[in-house]
């Protein structure tokens, strides 16, 4: 996959580096690159303006794919590129960049699944979130 700069995301979030978020080498550990794309993927589905979850609703992970490019160093901040790749019938594929001094440093692709709360069984994203969430379309 093709990797993008951080100004062609359509949705940018950003995340301090925490002291604590670092390993016994120096560098952020490897689990906390999750917690980043965690911040730009909430700012999406949370979004005060497009609100993609339908009510009595919740989005799980169902896979992520995480490409480790390059070290994350303590101190400083993360930005975070996210957008969408593709609306399904009750997922979403997001794509994800996180970058460092304007460097990428991890490229990922999650999918998302809207399941209901008291189910927990998969159901179809309405038209109203399949409307909200095309402002987040990117092209890879």
């Amino acid at each position: 996959m093709e990797l993008l700069k951080l100004d062609d995301f359509p949705l940018k979030a950003f995340d301090k580096i925490r002291y604590g978020d670092t390993d016994r080498q120096g560098h952020i550990n490897n689990a906390t690159f999750l917690t980043y794309l965690e911040t730009g993927r909430v700012e999406l589905i949370y979004h005060p303006d497009f609100r993609a979850l339908d009510e009595n609703n919740s989005f799980v992970i169902a896979s992520v794919k995480l490409d480790f490019i390059k070290e994350i160093k303590w101190p400083g901040s993360i930005d975070i590129g996210t957008g969408i790749i593709n609306i399904g019938n009750s997922s979403i594929r997001l794509h994800q960049q996180l970058f460092q001094h304007d460097q990428c440093m991890a490229s990922s692709e999650t999918v998302i699944v809207q399941v209901n709360d008291q189910k927990g069984v998969s159901r179809p994203l309405s038209d109203r979130a399949k409307e909200a969430l095309e402002k987040w379309i990117i092209t890879v």
